[in-house]
């Protein structure tokens, strides 16, 4: 069936004539219509408006007639609400009058936009429950979480809605779901896609778009559509010698690999993650690669307090604006309390703080960066404990968040802070048949060699490419 391939898939079936463009893009319609009641990963959506962009032709891009969502966060759709899961975003002003950059290459590609996935408030969260649109539910296990902030496209990859949806990661956004959801995750490094027209200086330092796939192939060829820097654009990253879509066909030749298994005063890994991490190491080097195990170049504390800073600083920046643009006061029901408490402390952050946070930052790059003088790539757990039971991570209650936020970004956050490229490869199930994540990270400009690599592990250690709730349609 259409709805099953992958992106690339359906775009060679599609400009084949084996299937229509509009075939395609109703199969997607009719599985969101029958699933997303019990995921809730779909929040707005434009059928018709997808549907009349089919009929009026579409433009001959690489991925014409792929269908995909939008996150709704920090990327815009013209005509669907803007909210980033947040009360305070919603209603008046809320519908964007215009595509972000990001998705005017989408659409250049020959994509179909049919709507908008769900966040946690303002992507402040490793879970997706947003008071404002309710929990997104994993679709391997629909009582789990399936993790955020990318949650809901992640969903909606994974219970196969669509092929591809786009992500973004600040801390761990497109990796913590990746690794819950059984999806192939990769953040791309600092500045590899433009953040337009979104001015986001601060956070852009640790924040970036890119999707959730299926497979490595359609996220290297998102990549080629996503990649590249708007003239103007605070930070662009190192120039690729090839497409990324060339790079995940290519051999990485035998690489210098270092695991790491535990993090300094960080979190306990449990056994399966643990389990997932070693599994993988063993198949690099049976695939010729050199594994060493060695010990992580940062403390997670650490990394979190710069992250807080940069991240907190923008929270502040976004909820002044809307509250200038409303005209009044900050309500106590306009924000979640764990946003509360983010934009209370961020609020008291001195520019002294900020160019501390900035400074803090480039030496944990350098910390890093010292390690890539010995390994070609970085090995660990995605995440320090499997995906949670919805509720766990109740922003309600941010002393409970904050409880469990270390063993989500322990060992994502780093390469936000840092700005380098990582990606989190399935590998293997937990004891309760939920999807484990391995990540692999690399220095500025290594989104090649991270490609390769992925695909080199699909071949070996294949992994499921739809959930149990898709498998059902």
């Amino acid at each position: 069936m259409a709805d099953r391939w992958d992106a690339v898939a359906t775009a060679s079936a599609t400009a084949g004539g084996e299937v229509s463009v509009r075939d395609v893009v109703e199969a997607a319609i009719a599985r969101i219509e029958k699933l997303n009641g019990e995921l809730n990963a779909v929040i707005h959506t434009r059928f018709d408006e997808a549907r009349a962009e089919v009929d009026a032709g579409l433009p001959d891009g690489p991925l014409r007639g792929v269908p995909v969502l939008v996150k709704d966060l920090g990327t815009e759709v013209a005509g669907l609400p803007a909210t980033g899961g947040s009360r305070l975003f919603a209603g008046t002003g809320a519908v964007a009058t215009r595509d972000s950059e990001l998705v005017r290459r989408y659409r250049r590609a020959g994509m179909v936009v049919l709507g908008t996935t769900n966040t946690p408030e303002l992507g402040l969260n490793a879970g997706t429950e947003p008071t404002l649109y309710g929990p997104t539910r994993n679709p391997w296990n629909t009582g789990h979480s399936p993790g955020g902030s990318s949650g809901g496209s992640a969903a909606a990859v994974s219970a196969g809605l669509v092929p591809v949806a786009h992500a973004s990661d600040g801390g761990g956004s497109i990796r913590i779901p990746a690794a819950a959801c059984g999806l192939f995750g990769l953040k791309p490094g600092r500045g590899r896609v433009s953040p337009a027209p979104r001015p986001t200086t601060l956070s852009g330092l640790v924040s970036v778009h890119h999707a959730l796939t299926r497979t490595v192939r359609d996220s290297a060829l998102l990549l080629d559509i996503a990649a590249g820097p708007l003239l103007g654009d605070a930070y662009a990253a190192p120039a690729c010698d090839d497409t990324f879509a060339a790079c995940a066909r290519r051999d990485p030749g035998p690489l210098r690999i270092g695991l790491i298994t535990a993090l300094p005063d960080g979190p306990a890994v449990h056994a399966d993650t643990l389990r997932a991490a070693l599994d993988a190491a063993r198949v690099c080097e049976e695939l010729g690669h050199r594994v060493v195990e060695t010990v992580a170049p940062y403390r997670p504390d650490d990394v979190g307090a710069t992250s807080a800073a940069l991240m907190g600083s923008e929270v502040v920046a976004q909820i002044d604006a809307r509250l200038e643009q409303l005209g009044r006061p900050l309500r106590d029901d306009d924000i979640e309390p764990l946003t509360r408490v983010i934009y209370d402390h961020s609020c008291a952050l001195t520019g002294a703080d900020i160019s501390r946070a900035l400074r803090r930052a480039q030496e944990i790059g350098w910390q890093v960066g010292a390690a890539f003088e010995t390994y070609d790539v970085l090995l660990s757990p995605t995440l320090a404990q499997p995906a949670p039971r919805l509720g766990t991570l109740d922003t309600r209650r941010p002393e409970t968040v904050y409880e469990h936020a270390a063993a989500h970004s322990a060992f994502t956050s780093v390469y936000n802070v840092t700005g380098m490229p990582a990606m989190s490869v399935p590998f293997g199930r937990d004891g309760g048949g939920l999807p484990l994540g391995v990540q692999f990270a690399a220095p500025a400009g290594g989104e090649g060699t991270l490609l390769a690599l992925a695909a080199q592990l699909e071949q070996a250690a294949p992994w499921d490419l739809t959930a149990p709730l898709g498998n059902g349609c």
